[in-house]
């Protein structure tokens, strides 16, 4: 298990409230989890495939198979959003998932075997169709033992990350995408992604930096919005061993159009914050050219080119390397 110590001042890591320098952090990154709403449910699934062998488990809620635009914004639109279709086809996606493992382009699927997966899409969700969904936990109950793979679909939510009691209205969707639906989503995936987690007490001691992710990303983050955020429990400030687990934002959800708002209200923190997890908000940004991003969304159909899914994918490999980056120790 790795236990590695950090402060480097060339990751210009700062706290968003205070101005002030991370401390040294033990990390536990042998292995780490992820979740994600929507095109970020998307981003979990591709980076869970991509690295099954340092993925644990993954989180998704509101999002569709692996691989399923093809490397076509049209083919994205046409079957993996809110089409009402037959029953989607998943076939071909698992041979292609396939053909890229006996390449080494994914890690081997049989890895995905003991990973540990929850899944949720809410019955009034107008942006993920419910056969896009299902297709979804379809493909994962190919590779995940039934035992580890959790799929809710009876809950009447829309399109967003449900919480206890704050957001917009549970059955609508609206930014920033966080419901007020008196359901804690986080704490549900979280607990099915550990089996040993406390019941979080009222007060978050911890504190939210943010961090450059131009340099802690390395060359492949260029795509990326130039801030990252990263939940640190008080207790991993102090020098406890904490896990890891990546948070992937929605559409339209990066910072610049809702703020912090899904760095500090899905609820995550609070779990995160009594069980020594620190939690890395990646953030994307929007792009009007060349890549055509209009609302930010994590690259699931191809626009930063057609290994967006896999191992040599450009915002794959930057979350990697910024995990890899906040592990190692002082230059």
């Amino acid at each position: 298990m790795k236990k590695t110590p950090f402060l480097s001042a060339a990751l210009l890591l700062a706290a968003s409230s205070a101005n002030a320098e991370v401390p040294p952090l033990s990390l536990d990154t042998d292995h780490i989890t992820v979740s994600g709403l929507s095109s970020g449910g998307y981003m979990a699934t591709q980076m869970h495939l991509a690295y099954s062998d340092w993925v644990s488990g993954a989180g998704i809620i509101a999002a569709g198979p692996y691989y399923c635009a093809q490397n076509a914004i049209t083919t994205a639109l046409e079957q993996c959003v809110n089409k009402a279709s037959d029953k989607l086809d998943i076939s071909p996606l698992i041979s292609h998932a396939q053909k890229l493992a006996s390449e080494e382009k994914i890690a081997p699927l049989d890895n995905l075997k003991d990973s540990r997966v929850w899944l949720l899409r809410g019955t009034l969700d107008a942006t993920i169709h419910e056969t896009v969904a299902d297709a979804l936990h379809a493909q994962y109950a190919q590779w995940v033992s039934a035992e580890n793979l959790v799929y809710l679909n009876d809950k009447p939510f829309g399109h967003h990350f449900p919480a206890v009691d704050t957001g917009t209205n549970c059955t609508q969707s609206a930014a920033p995408f966080i419901g007020n639906c008196n359901y804690d989503a986080a704490g549900a995936l979280l607990n099915h992604l550990y089996t040993d987690l406390v019941k979080p007490d009222e007060q978050i001691t911890g504190r939210i930096f943010e961090y450059n992710q131009q340099v802690v990303g390395g060359e492949t983050a260029d795509g990326l919005a130039e801030k990252g955020y990263l939940f640190v429990p008080k207790a991993c400030e102090e020098g406890t061993e904490c896990r890891v687990h990546v948070s992937f934002h929605g559409c339209n959800q990066y910072a610049e159009a809702v703020g912090q708002d899904f760095v500090t209200k899905t609820g995550l923190n609070a779990w995160a914050d009594d069980n020594n997890i620190v939690v890395l908000y990646p953030q994307t940004k929007k792009s009007l050219f060349m890549p055509l991003n209009p609302q930010g969304c994590w690259d699931w159909w191809g626009y930063t080119g057609e290994n967006y899914a896999t191992r040599d994918a450009a915002q794959i490999m930057a979350i990697k390397t910024t995990v890899g980056n906040l592990a190692k120790p002082p230059l």
